[in-house]
């Protein structure tokens, strides 16, 4: 029987129960529907963290007091270190051989305000003259500190967009007086925006000096090393070893003890964001399986039950020449358009949520062809499984005895 008769005589199946197709398609449109919004929203979060949230470049890592902290025991044991201090950053920036540049940030955060408009709880970063390069950090307008003023601890800041927006919503910010935390401070830059991040505000921050922010808010804070290995990335695993070894020799750790401080790579970061999407990727894709299972079964009972509806029509059909092979293509067609059409639903609300998620939350979705037609092939697949017992069982039937039946 000819590919296209078989088609006409599934979609003539469908057509017949309308009401009951659509019953029947609900596990596999809510299967689709969740593979498809969740799987769009991690691909979406992919690239955004490859490219504006993992600011590292690949040649470029830090050296701080916590590092990754992948557990509660991991937060307590960094808890006990010793703090990253001025000390340290001199003595590690004079002492590396196998770096091209050595950057320090501390941060903290207090209230900025501009004329009568404040803003609480910025963040302030203090950080060396070099620090603005190395984190690729967007200049929109004006320029970063230079050296000098650094060294001289200049009251010069570089503002973040919402802080110019709330600050200056009609002005140009540049060359005016704001004063972070009390003292006043000449903005002399502007970051391009950079949007909210997993509950993280990027634009609310400011920058200063690091010699202007230990002289207000003095050395409390541990401070952050940002180092740039010599000879690219190929330097780079030789560059982390030496400054293991400058820092463990300040502290006088033990030969097997653990590194009292962390060092954080852009692959680092990298490899601790893709377990972290593929552990969500497994779980939409369970909860996705459920649902697809569940169809499935409805399917394969519906189709069943559609077998014994027909019993006459299969006999009719076989006595009038059809094969049992075509009688099994066309319960399994019939059952794959089923899925099909699910899948093709499925897809649709999967894309509306993926776009309601970035429009409504800001969170990014990335839609690819891929991703639809992932899940258009499982819900297929889905389909032919559900539907082999029932085209086995109507193409099993005696001819005679098909014919019989009322």
């Amino acid at each position: 029987m000819p590919i296209a008769e078989l088609l006409s005589e599934a979609l003539r199946a469908i057509r017949a129960h309308l009401l009951r197709s659509f019953l029947t398609l609900l596990g596999i449109i809510i299967g689709v529907t969740t593979l498809v919004g969740v799987v769009s929203v991690i691909a979406g979060l992919n690239s955004f963290v490859q490219e504006k949230v993992i600011q590292l470049a690949p040649d470029v890592y830090v050296v701080e007091k916590f590092g990754i902290i992948r557990s509660r025991e991991d937060f307590l044991d960094a808890l006990k270190r010793r703090d990253l201090d001025w000390n340290d950053f001199e003595i590690v920036a004079r002492s590396l051989r196998l770096a091209d540049q050595v950057a320090a940030q501390a941060a903290g955060q207090t209230a900025v305000k501009f004329r009568d408009r404040r803003l609480a709880d910025i963040q302030v970063q203090g950080t060396t003259a070099n620090l603005g390069p190395m984190l690729r950090l967007d200049i929109e307008a004006g320029r970063y500190f230079t050296p000098i003023e650094d060294q001289t601890a200049q009251s010069v800041a570089i503002i973040g967009a919402d802080v110019k927006d709330e600050m200056f919503p009609h002005l140009d910010p540049l060359g005016r007086e704001i004063r972070v935390g009390g003292t006043p401070y000449r903005v002399i830059g502007l970051l391009a925006k950079q949007g909210r991040t997993l509950g993280e505000e990027r634009d609310k921050k400011v920058f200063i000096p690091i010699q202007a922010f230990r002289r207000q808010f003095g050395t409390r804070e541990s401070l952050s090393f940002l180092i740039k290995a010599k000879g690219g990335v190929a330097g780079l695993e030789a560059s982390v070893d030496e400054v293991r070894a400058v820092l463990r020799a300040l502290r006088h750790t033990g030969f097997k003890a653990p590194d009292p401080f962390g060092i954080v790579t852009a692959e680092n970061l990298q490899d601790l964001w893709r377990q972290i999407s593929a552990a969500a990727f497994v779980l939409s894709l369970l909860i996705a399986s459920v649902s697809l299972g569940v169809g499935g079964i409805v399917i394969m009972n519906i189709m069943l039950v559609s077998v014994i509806e027909r019993t006459q029509e299969i006999g009719v059909r076989m006595a009038m020449g059809a094969r049992k092979r075509d009688i099994r293509r066309q319960f399994l067609l019939e059952a794959a358009l089923l899925s099909m059409l699910g899948g093709l639903v499925g897809v649709v609300f999967g894309s509306l949520a993926a776009l309601g998620v970035r429009g409504l939350l800001d969170f990014p979705a990335n839609l690819t062809p891929g991703i639809a037609f992932m899940g258009l092939a499982l819900s297929v697949v889905v389909g032919v499984v559900a539907g082999y017992w029932p085209a086995r069982s109507a193409s099993s039937l005696a001819v005679v005895e098909a014919l019989r039946s009322d």
